[in-house]
């Protein structure tokens, strides 16, 4: 008994881990479509500013996924 639960945890938090990548990878779409300039090509750049613009969203995310799947698995 006390198996499957395990082992239906660790499907959720595989599933909720996948879901955070393609959530993290919207988020960036989204915050590449709403600037007016190519955030990739200034991150390759080593543009700082936008490096931390870029990590604070991941980090963001990662916080709202994170805590929505850690309730989840309660």
């Amino acid at each position: 008994m006390e198996l499957s639960i395990a082992a239906l945890n660790l499907a959720y938090a595989t599933g909720g881990a996948l879901l955070t990548l393609v959530f993290m990878a919207a988020g960036f779409k989204l915050f590449d479509k709403l600037t007016p300039f190519d955030t990739s090509r200034e991150l390759a750049d080593q543009n700082v500013a936008v490096g931390i613009v870029v990590g604070a969203i991941f980090i963001g995310l990662g916080i709202a996924v994170g805590l929505v799947i850690g309730l989840g698995l309660n």
